[in-house]
């Protein structure tokens, strides 16, 4: 009789957790089959291909919680228990299990305390010789107070033990924190409220990496479309790195390695990173699946989660994956991946897709906090092209002509004049409200004034959008958290389907999503389709 293997799953859906954890969970099972295992399936989501009644050996349709699970283990006695492929809620249970007597597969219990523990991370990271933005601890208002104004303004702050950045926000000044103190947490010596530094305009970076106690293998390095601040799952994420030289590419990738090695990681390892100024900032390690595994591994044409399973296992990395680690000695490998070759010519861009037409009262403005309940990916030769087909992919048409709305907050007025300028070579009209377009006077570009819906006198900008009269929407929040002008106007283009960016970087991607696509069109060709069989097909 074969080895039983318990693979714990995510439990309902919800955001921040979701479809890509059943993504990981299914070919686990499928890996756990192909190496003779009995793979049993603990979840309970109906909507999830891990609960078909024909993906497991056998299924337990239980809450994902420590009662129900070790009801599951006394019965069926397995060799031991997966808890990396579920996201964060099998991920609780690794010390409560492991004090039980239960064997689980992969990275030790201590050590994934050492990655979710903040003390016991921030001394790994000093260890290491690695940097962190620099962060706190505060159990009470007074004490909140206190680390933000020795870390100084902006700060993050979140509650603990929260999943998809629930409460999380940036915080700009005392006044923001008091309110938030006020009425989004209660802080307590239970409940304490985490602190850190914001790094404003920072690039944001994740990776997705398998480790078998020996070997790092790198799946993909991301970077994120979006600025530091809006939530991984919320931004869209472009292989290889657009903006970021080689340099730091592969610093990154050693850092991740440095990490994986010091954690003693066996199966799938996600870290997430900052650059500043050149400078890398380590932000955190999640010792498990992460929701960018599916995309990663259709983009590099490797199933990370297979793989990993099979590391859990005893089957190491080198014995999988021969091919792969001489491509690497060879130096061959891509500078964001172990798994592509050098020169690979393909960028792959992921693209988040938001329910705000379902919740008409919902602003869809994006943060720290994740809102988003599904992903797209767009494959071509350019950024610019891939960027483009995600938009699509995503439900947005980019306009090839027509008229941009630009409004934006003080600091990112001098970073918007480049666009600006760029649009109106491509033959775009621009308006913008009375800051933005007295700004982009100043600096000798010919832009149209457009009325707000507070000054009360029409056609207002949200005329404009009801009529049809913009074709693209820039608009980067100000910071106040009530119903403002720019609420107004992201309601009505969710409602009325215009494109509309509120983060600068955004706002450049779209520029060169437009002009790959029209450079295409006077060209005479169209979009290519992509078959990942076509793509990834080995010899």
């Amino acid at each position: 009789m074969s080895k039983k293997v318990v693979i714990l799953g995510s439990g309902p859906n919800r955001i921040g957790q979701g479809i890509e954890f059943d993504y990981a969970c299914v070919h686990a099972v499928f890996a756990l089959q192909e190496e003779g295992y009995t793979a049993i399936m603990v979840n309970c989501n109906p909507e999830t291909v891990s609960t078909d009644y024909d993906t497991a050996d056998r299924l337990y349709f239980e809450p994902v919680v420590f009662e129900h699970v070790m009801d599951v283990i006394e019965r069926e006695k397995p060799y031991g228990v997966i808890l990396q492929f579920g996201g964060q809620t099998p991920l609780k249970l690794s010390l409560p299990l492991q004090e039980a007597g239960v064997r689980v597969l992969g990275t030790r219990p201590e050590d994934i305390d050492r990655a979710e523990d903040r003390e016991l991370f921030r001394r790994l990271v000093i260890e290491l010789g690695l940097k962190q933005p620099k962060s706190g601890t505060a159990k009470s208002r007074e004490e909140a107070l206190k680390v933000a104004e020795e870390i100084g303004y902006p700060v993050l702050v979140r509650p603990s033990y929260v999943l998809g950045g629930r409460a999380m926000r940036v915080v700009n000044d005392e006044n923001e924190l008091k309110e938030y103190l006020e009425e989004a947490v209660s802080v307590s010596y239970e409940r304490p409220v985490l602190i850190d530094q914001f790094l404003k305009d920072g690039v944001e970076l994740d990776v997705d990496a398998v480790a078998d106690g020996k070997d790092v293998l790198i799946g993909a390095v991301m970077e994120h479309i979006e600025e530091a601040g809006v939530h991984s799952g919320d931004s869209a994420a472009s292989i290889p790195p657009y903006t970021l030289p080689d340099e730091l590419t592969k610093e990154v990738k050693l850092q991740t390695e440095k990490l994986a090695r010091a954690l003693n990681v066996k199966g799938l390892i996600n870290v997430q990173f900052a650059v500043k100024d050149g400078t890398v900032y380590v932000l955190e390690v999640n010792p498990r699946a992460s929701r960018t595994v599916p995309f990663v591994s259709k983009t590099v044409g490797y199933p990370l989660a297979k793989i990993a399973t099979k590391v859990l296992v005893g089957k190491s990395l080198r014995e999988q994956l021969p091919e792969v680690f001489r491509r690497k000695e060879r130096g061959e490998a891509h500078p964001a991946s172990d798994f592509m070759s050098r020169d690979a010519r393909i960028w792959s861009v992921k693209e988040v897709v938001f329910p705000w037409r379902r919740f008409p009262e919902v602003d869809p403005l994006l943060g720290p906090e994740m809102k988003s309940t599904g992903e797209v990916m767009g494959l071509d030769e350019s950024f610019g092209l891939a960027y483009y087909k995600a938009q699509l992919a995503a439900g947005y048409r980019l306009p090839e002509r027509g008229t941009v709305f630009i409004s934006v907050a003080d600091p990112d007025k001098p970073k918007i004049l480049r666009l600006a300028r760029e649009f109106l070579k491509l033959g775009f009209k621009i308006v913008a409200t009375k800051g933005t377009y007295e700004f982009l006077r100043k600096h000798g570009l010919e832009v149209g004034l457009v009325y707000k819906v507070s000054e009360g006198r029409r056609p207002n900008v949200v005329d404009l959008i009801i009529n049809r009269q913009i074709d693209l929407i820039i608009n980067t929040p100000s910071g106040k958290r009530e119903r403002s002008d720019a609420y107004y106007i992201r309601r009505t283009a969710v409602q009325f389907g215009i494109p509309y960016y509120t983060t600068v970087r955004g706002g450049y991607a779209v520029l060169e999503a437009i002009k790959s696509f029209r450079k295409l069109k006077e060209e005479g060709k169209t979009l290519r389709v992509y078959a990942l069989q076509d793509l990834h097909r080995r010899e």
